[in-house]
């Protein structure tokens, strides 16, 4: 993680208590921004960098809603959400991403996503709706289904322009790296991440606000049951959309508010970063009380002997 020089407030810790002892710590850095880019809120330094990971996929996606894919084979939007998704393989999971593939006329074999260990098809591959969701516009194009994940393939092209134009920035300028399904995905700025989450949640742009009404319909596609993006967006109702990534990093929109927040956990946990996500939410009241008990008693609340607790706050940047 790269962390330039910036403005800087506390950290947020998130300190493992074992029957009311501290036994380990996790340091957190939090931005808020609006749609525009303006730095709101933050916690650490305002500077912090990290791979975006699958937070990456609602924009991934984005590309899918904007070129007339959806239309051209009939997708609907629990198509759109399990291209959004990281999620946990089962059936249902799969027979989505099959469905997809199947009005496009591809087969499964097409997907360059592994099959995980212990599982019978590259379909159950938490990535795989991302990777659906691009062969879906290959097809639609015309282009190479071969090689789709090389960062030099037209579809590739055409997402990172796509970010780079949220971003108001060259896209040649993004720093990219391939992901643990051999996708790109992109180094950024937490404040980048955040805007982009605030721009999905606006309600501006009509393609964004189709991935975020398929998401927050659909939230069991998106990670699954346990799942946290799953869990709060069911606990909020549709008022927050939602989605993890690897190595520590979560972003949340606030829909309908032109508002977004980006984490990032300095040692990856994710145990970490959605005891963080609860309570930056009920201080930004993103969130009521009665869903943040309830989500707190599955992320924060860990055993009868074990829980987790936030220590520091946004400060107004």
């Amino acid at each position: 993680m790269n962390r330039p020089k910036g403005n800087r407030t506390a950290d947020i810790t998130v300190r493992l208590l074992r029957e009311g002892i501290a036994e380990s710590q996790h340091q957190v850095q939090a931005v808020v921004c609006d749609d525009r880019g303006r730095i709101l809120m933050g916690a650490g330094s305002t500077e912090t960098s990290s791979f975006i990971r699958s937070s990456l996929k609602p924009f991934q996606a984005v590309a899918v809603a904007s070129s007339g894919t959806l239309e051209r084979f009939g997708l609907d939007n629990r198509n759109l959400a399990i291209m959004c998704s990281s999620h946990q393989g089962t059936i249902n999971h799969a027979r989505q991403v099959f469905n997809i593939l199947w009005r496009c006329d591809i087969e499964p074999s097409a997907l360059q996503c592994h099959c995980p260990e212990g599982q019978k098809s590259r379909l159950q591959h938490n990535c795989s709706g991302k990777h659906a969701g691009m062969l879906a516009l290959c097809r639609k194009q015309d282009w190479s289904l071969e090689d789709y994940i090389q960062r030099s393939h037209p579809v590739q092209q055409h997402i990172v322009d796509k970010v780079g134009e949220f971003l108001e920035m060259p896209a040649k300028e993004l720093i990219v790296a391939r992901d643990d399904c051999g996708a790109p995905t992109y180094l950024m700025r937490l404040s980048q991440m955040a805007q982009l989450y605030a721009m999905l949640a606006s309600g501006n742009r009509l393609d964004m606000e189709r991935i975020v009404r398929a998401m927050t319909s659909y939230p069991e596609l998106i990670s699954g049951k346990g799942g946290f993006d799953t869990e709060l967006m069911q606990a909020t109702q549709g008022e927050v959309v939602s989605k993890s990534g690897s190595e520590g990093v979560q972003c949340i929109g606030r829909v309908g508010h032109g508002l977004g927040l980006a984490i990032k956990v300095s040692d990856g946990r994710k145990r970490a970063k959605y005891a963080a996500a609860i309570h930056l939410l009920r201080q930004l009241g993103w969130i009521s009380p009665d869903a943040a008990e309830s989500l707190g008693d599955r992320y924060i609340n860990l055993t009868p002997f074990k829980r987790l607790d936030v220590v520091g706050e946004l400060a107004m940047a």
